[in-house]
């Protein structure tokens, strides 16, 4: 089945910068929508970001205008640009896949996830 592998997580100062990489397995990539999502602690997990096969983009009010999605499919790859970032954006971001193509963005309609890289920013 789909396998997603992260990286490229860290710890970095308020107003850096860092690029997130999810590497996926399988043969029909560039058919997935593929989204970010982050979880922090005590908290309910939340969508990030997302690029969908058509290559539409869509982001969360907290980081539209700081975060860039985009995805090579010839690398099988979706990656998260996070600019100006700030102690709030500070969680686990998760990479998914979503077979469906459903409009919306829901975690309950991707189907896979991958195993979360730590994101910390200090102040």
């Amino acid at each position: 089945q789909v396998q997603l592998v992260e990286s490229g997580g860290g710890l970095v100062q308020a107003g850096g910068s860092l690029r997130l990489s999810c590497a996926a397995s399988g043969r029909t990539f560039s058919t997935y929508d593929m989204g970010w999502f982050r979880q922090a602690p005590g908290k309910e997990r939340e969508f990030v970001a997302s690029v969908w096969r058509d290559s539409s983009v869509y982001y969360a009010n907290s980081v539209k205008g700081r975060f860039s999605i985009s995805r090579d499919n010839a690398k099988n790859t979706v990656y998260l640009q996070m600019n100006i970032l700030k102690p709030e954006d500070t969680a686990v971001y998760y990479c998914a896949a979503k077979k469906q193509s459903a409009p919306t963005n829901w975690s309950g309609t991707y189907d896979y996830w991958g195993q979360g890289t730590q994101v910390t920013v200090s102040s």
